[in-house]
């Protein structure tokens, strides 16, 4: 969740998601209200994105994953023209012109290999906390193949080389360029034009990021506070909704 004033953020809430998400945006809007000293009538207009858009009944309307991207994207780097979105349920890649007008785009929703649930069960098989597989896998000195194209499958390929005894350094970066792998062929499929940011969850893995420059042969973007930008998207699509479009 973001508050905007003006165009500029002035309030951030972050909360994980569960089976109530609706829930899960109350308590976000209540932390980014309570950062910035407001109560939930101060603010005008509720613009919700996301794969639980739909379970945001106090929302006043709801924009796409894609849109709000490009949108958010547009706004801290004007002069990219790709996107890549990588989090925990789902990865896609995205061209867009100078307007942030979307050209193309491709998803990958359907399966657990190209997200970072991929490497949340990874991190499992390891029993290496999530938040430092990016860390260990920058000290890895040569990958190992990851041939599996299935998570579960993946996993059994992980224990194999745990039982081998390969240093996990190695097998925290043969992770990261497994995934990857599966994302730079979705920016290839939309076509890479310069320059390309990343966002999402994923963008804070710098394993997963040095990963993706050597996919890409490419330097890409990161900007800070990665995780929000698409909630940064939806908040600046205010100016495209008409008040008789508001419930």
């Amino acid at each position: 969740m973001v508050i905007l004033k003006d165009g500029e953020v002035v309030s951030r809430g972050n909360v994980l998601s569960s089976f109530n998400q609706m829930q899960n945006a109350k308590e976000a809007l209540k932390q980014a209200l309570s950062a910035a000293g407001l109560k939930k009538e101060d603010v005008s207009i509720i613009i919700a994105t996301g794969a639980g858009k739909a379970e945001v009944t106090f929302a006043d309307d709801t924009i796409t994953e894609i849109g709000a991207a490009a949108r958010g994207v547009i706004k801290l780097f004007p002069w990219a023209r790709t996107v890549v979105d990588v989090g925990a349920e789902k990865g896609s890649a995205l061209r867009m012109d100078e307007n942030g007008k979307v050209i193309d785009f491709a998803l990958n929703e359907k399966c657990a290999a190209g997200t970072g649930s991929f490497l949340e069960a990874m991190a499992r098989a390891l029993e290496v906390p999530l938040e430092e597989l990016g860390p260990l896998s920058l000290k890895g000195v040569q990958a190992v193949p990851i041939s599996a194209q299935c998570a579960v499958f993946a996993e059994s390929e992980v224990i194999s080389l745990i039982h081998a005894r390969t240093p996990k350094a190695d097998i925290a970066r043969s992770i990261n360029e497994a995934l990857a792998g599966r994302i730079s062929s979705m920016v290839r499929r939309v076509g890479l034009q310069k320059e390309i940011v990343l966002i999402g969850g994923m963008a804070k893995n710098h394993g997963f990021v040095r990963a993706l420059e050597g996919e890409l042969e490419i330097k890409v973007l990161v900007p800070d506070n990665p995780d929000f930008v698409s909630a940064l998207g939806a908040s600046l699509s205010v100016n495209s909704v008409k008040p008789d479009d508001i419930k």
